[in-house]
């Protein structure tokens, strides 16, 4: 790994078979085998009204149901905790870099997790939803907040069954997209994963959308150049531009699919000056639909 990426990774986990798929997708993942990785939960799910019965004089029963309710719950957590750190160990990780955080809830999951995200870590790992013993605990909702507040590190929201061995980066030919090509390549360039870079057109071959594949074609040759200047083999690379799509963010879930490609990458935003392409739009809707992948939103 190059220099200048943060060697921590935060997994925030919930108690649920969402974040399990977040543990497991960071274990098969090469690139993240020499990395810190720091699983991270907010434990204090229980409703304020809850507390207010002991305060109000409430039936001694009550008031016992609900702690032991909460004794349940932190031993739950404890065990997931312990089921994600033995995932990770199994899959080679050292014990020494994989530590736990079970963080007592202050403002809340979301903004939890974003105040520890600002710790100096180089991505941010949650599952894409998840079904916690606690309502409150509903990943879908807490990723859904990290995908609009994360604007300093990378979000990867991980689907049912991603598989790690294969990379589709979104391009559209703006400046923060081919940041995400820079980081793209600090973080994974030496690693043999294949990767394709795509660039989705609307429309069919009129001469804007021909004039908008050559400049495009010049795009994909410096992203190119600088992935192999930061240690990727040419032959790992491939490029593909699809035109006619009515929807950017369903044709680009629809290839990964159909390419095996278990992991997308897109820009958090761009706006190109070839062609009208908001990447901050595009990659939102690409999250809501990428059921089964992994999706990394670089910012």
């Amino acid at each position: 790994m190059a220099k200048g990426i943060q060697r921590k990774i935060l997994v925030a986990v919930d108690g649920s078979e969402g974040a399990l798929a977040a543990v497991k997708y960071v274990s098969k993942t090469p690139f993240f085998e020499d990395m810190k990785v720091v699983l991270f939960t907010v434990q204090g799910g229980i409703p304020e009204y809850y507390w207010d019965l002991e305060k109000e004089g409430s039936p001694a029963w009550r008031i016992k149901e609900v702690k032991a309710w909460e004794a349940g719950f932190k031993k739950s957590i404890q065990e997931h905790m312990e089921n994600a750190t033995r995932i990770l160990w199994r899959a080679g990780f050292p014990k020494e870099a994989v530590k736990t955080n079970i963080h007592e809830r202050k403002k809340g999951i979301a903004r939890d997790i974003l105040t520890e995200a600002k710790g100096g870590y180089s991505c941010v790992v949650v599952g894409r939803k998840g079904v916690s013993k606690v309502k409150d605990l509903i990943l879908g909702s807490v990723s859904t907040k990290l995908l609009e507040k994360i604007n300093f590190t990378t979000l990867i929201v991980v689907g049912t069954k991603p598989e790690p061995g294969r990379i589709l980066l979104a391009l559209d030919g703006s400046e923060n997209s081919m940041r995400t090509v820079d980081y793209v390549g600090k973080l994974l360039g030496g690693s043999p994963l294949d990767l394709c870079l795509i660039n989705v057109v609307r429309g069919d071959e009129t001469e804007f959308v021909k004039r908008v594949k050559r400049e495009i074609g010049s795009v994909f040759e410096q992203a190119k150049r600088q992935l192999i200047r930061s240690g990727f083999n040419g032959t790992q690379i491939t490029t593909k531009i699809i035109t006619g799509a009515q929807s950017r963010a369903k044709t680009i879930v629809e290839e990964a699919k159909r390419g095996g490609y278990g992991t997308i990458v897109v820009g958090r935003r761009g706006l190109s000056k070839v062609q009208e392409f908001f990447m901050g739009r595009v990659s939102n809707k690409v999250v809501q639909l990428a059921k089964r992948e992994a999706v990394w939103i670089v910012n």
